[in-house]
């Protein structure tokens, strides 16, 4: 489970190009290999996007192995697929959202017309989906999570891997601070896209044994660290957290101690899992070494 490169990517779900002075809500890529570390900032999705490309081919070039690692969850609860898809496949409906959501090069996107229509399929809804901005109506997208049964519609309010990571927001929760939903819309049509390039493979739906690994992560396992950088150095949340989380992956790459991080439990093979999610210790420790 050697790679030679890591990338972490902290996803945008923006309406608008990110300012190009106020990062904090800028998409952020940090890199990690032999030579150090370095980060990269992106004002849109699209730009974003053609680095990520640009890197992951540059990577064959050179017949390196890459891990990409993106923070936004790849699937549903189980039976979500299913319903929306037919096919109980977390890639079923990656393909469904790349042919729903439009994302301009601009970042104006339709994820709330997109999850507005898709629980318009759940008619024992209201629900999966909740939460918009205050002052907006989407007609059957609830603003709050009250009055919403997942029971009745056959669903989880949260992954195995929420489970295991209470921290983590559930993919069904779209707006307000520390939600995924919206940057799940907006990433998975790329994470289609990405997997249909050669020698990609997308973990735990493929065995992590391609020459490129993509994986969701969850940079938050390492909070404390980040928010000591943060402030030793003056960067930003999603900066800070981009570097060491590649950083802590690369190292434990390098010293063949990455595979524990590949364990999942059955349900990630429809629902999707984090990288790491009973790790963060010795994420944690493996940026302590020297």
């Amino acid at each position: 489970m050697r790679f030679d490169r890591v990338i972490v990517v902290d996803w945008s779900a923006a309406n608008l190009p990110t300012s190009a002075t106020n990062r904090a809500n800028s998409i952020w890529v940090g890199c990690h290999d032999a030579e150090g570390g370095i980060e990269w900032h992106h004002r849109t999705r699209a730009a974003a996007e053609a680095q990520i490309v640009t890197l992951i081919m540059a990577a064959r070039e050179q017949g390196q192995r890459l891990l990409v690692g993106f923070d936004f969850a790849f699937g549903y609860p189980a039976g979500f697929a299913a319903r929306l898809t037919g096919k109980a496949a977390a890639p079923a409906v990656w393909n469904w959202l790349a042919e729903a959501i439009r994302d301009d090069a601009e970042n104006r996107n339709n994820r709330f017309d997109v999850a507005s229509q898709i629980n318009a399929a759940f008619p024992e809804g209201p629900g999966p989906f909740w939460s918009h901005p205050s002052g907006q109506h989407w007609p059957g997208l609830p603003f709050r999570r009250a009055g919403i049964d997942y029971a009745a519609m056959g669903l989880a309010e949260a992954r195995a891997a929420e489970v295991a990571v209470p921290r983590a927001k559930s993919p069904w929760m779209l707006f307000n601070p520390g939600s995924v939903g919206s940057q799940s819309l907006l990433g998975l049509p790329m994470i289609h896209r990405l997997s249909q390039m050669p020698d990609v493979a997308v973990w735990p739906f493929d065995a992590p044994a391609a020459p490129v690994v993509i994986a969701e992560v969850y940079p938050s396992l390492l909070a404390g660290e980040v928010a000591i950088l943060a402030n030793a150095e003056g960067l930003t949340a999603d900066q800070a957290q981009v570097r060491l989380l590649s950083r802590a992956l690369f190292r434990l790459a390098g010293s063949d101690r990455l595979a524990p991080l590949f364990d999942a439990p059955p349900e990630a093979r429809e629902e999707g899992w984090i990288l790491g999610a009973d790790h963060a210790p010795l994420l944690a420790e493996a940026l302590r070494w020297d």
